[in-house]
């Protein structure tokens, strides 16, 4: 965005606040007037949920509907607690129903089976079908909209059917070929079927194309999707029935959602889901107060370790003067070896059962490590404070990093195991263990060089 574009942007910003503030909403609909979709978006999103309801009440028909749909969930939930019920309806009828349950999940239970009592019978059906998948798997975000042909189909016969389907179709670059029982054979690129013989048969189209399922998480889904570099991933219930269709824009929004989703709790903090300025004040506080305790728990173990070891601090008081360099290194280290195994995790190039091989790699690398750090930190230590420091700083470190490495290593493995975040799951942990663990191998090294 340039220099111009930003003070546009911040000038219009604060002259619709001041319009809303002043309720002048003949002002305010003329500056909505003058800006397109994205920029009412991009106006929209800031706002607290009341003054958004009043500029979203302003806005043409057209550009309403338009509007929702481009909104995050949590948006669209807090929006419509200040909108009358048609207005609602109308919204809620024009999105995808993957979006639709989407939004479903943000809401009380007595809005969303009103929302649901308002669409139209197919509508209702397609939105219900979603809603009986697992939350977080493939089966809530599913497109149901998308092209079949059969194996028996001529080229001829094939072009003839899309013809008439295409204008209700998600995705039309990939058609999917199934038999009579619903059952997935395989797919047909649109441009295959423009570029071969009328009378050629569709069997001899044909090509694999991988495929997830209902229960699958969401995320997995869409990796395989972005690894496959295909349009569209089928996905099959347990019967391997083919129901609906992941779509590549879709498999986007999910890693996205994904990606801001370990960020957030790899610093420390729950993911807000909504605009920074239109997420209330509650909400930003219980985001981030549940990591601060169990930080707050890890650290209390970190005392506790160094209350027990106070008689050796107090003999050799140097040693303390080395004690963030310590935890330092082995949470650096841990760190390091849970987001290589995390990316390898979520590649697919390791799987839970490789725990004895990631192991057992994590801690020759840590060795290795530790072995050329703790000759650094010896020559160092040497010259500044003695032999005798010198000697636990290296021993420390060459223990530190082969331990660090292994549980950091192992830790995202756990987390797959027990079907949780690996990223979500090995940050606390490590934090807490490796802290803990660091200061017990450094001063029991002390312990026993000091005698």
């Amino acid at each position: 965005m340039s220099t111009t574009e930003k003070v546009d942007f911040s000038t219009t910003s604060r002259q619709i606040r001041s319009c809303l503030k002043d309720a002048d909403y003949g002002a305010l609909a003329q500056i909505l007037r003058s800006l397109n979709t994205t920029e009412i978006i991009e106006q929209l999103r800031p706002l607290g949920m009341a003054d958004a309801a009043i500029l979203y009440r302003l806005l043409s028909k057209r550009q309403a509907l338009e509007i929702f749909q481009e909104l995050d969930a949590p948006v669209q939930a807090g929006l419509i607690q200040g909108l009358q019920r048609n207005e609602v309806i109308a919204a809620f009828a024009a999105i995808d129903a993957a979006d639709r349950v989407a939004l479903l999940d943000e809401l009380p239970a007595k809005v969303a089976t009103g929302l649901l009592r308002g669409l139209d019978a197919p509508s209702r059906s397609e939105t219900s079908l979603l809603l009986g998948y697992p939350e977080g798997s493939v089966g809530r975000v599913l497109d149901t909209r998308f092209a079949t042909l059969y194996p028996e189909f001529t080229v001829q016969q094939a072009r003839s059917r899309l013809r008439e389907r295409l204008t209700r179709v998600g995705e039309p670059s990939l058609i999917m070929v199934i038999d009579r029982d619903r059952r997935l054979l395989g797919a047909v690129h649109l441009a295959q079927l423009l570029a071969a013989d009328p009378e050629q048969g569709i069997a001899s189209l044909l090509r694999e194309v991988p495929s997830a399922q209902v229960q699958d998480q969401a995320v997995d889904a869409a990796r395989l999707l972005a690894n496959g570099r295909a349009e569209l991933l089928p996905v099959l219930d347990s019967e391997r029935l083919l129901v609906g269709v992941l779509a590549w824009r879709d498999a986007l929004e999910i890693l996205e959602a994904a990606e801001e989703e370990r960020t957030a709790r790899s610093a420390g903090a729950e993911p807000l889901h909504r605009p920074y300025l239109g997420t209330p004040i509650r909400t930003m506080v219980r985001a981030r107060i549940v990591w601060l305790l169990v930080l707050a728990i890890g650290a209390t173990l970190t005392v506790k370790v160094l209350s027990s070891f106070e008689q050796t601090l107090e003999t050799m008081v140097v040693l303390s003067l080395f004690i963030p360099l310590i935890v330092g290194i082995g949470g650096n280290t841990g760190n390091q070896a849970a987001t290589t195994v995390t990316r390898a995790l979520a590649m697919g190039e390791v799987r839970v059962g490789d725990i004895g091989r990631v192991l057992l790699r994590e801690v020759r690398i840590g060795a290795v490590l530790g072995v050329s750090l703790g000759a650094i930190g010896f020559l160092v230590s040497c010259l500044i404070f003695g032999a005798q420091v010198a000697v636990i700083i290296g021993l420390t470190l060459v223990a530190l990093c082969t331990i660090a490495a292994g549980v950091g290593g192992i830790m995202p493995v756990i987390g797959k195991l027990l079907k949780v975040d690996p990223a979500v799951f090995s940050n606390p942990f490590i934090s807490t263990f490796v802290d803990a663990a660091g200061l017990v191998v450094y001063l029991s090294v002390a312990v026993l060089v000091l005698g």
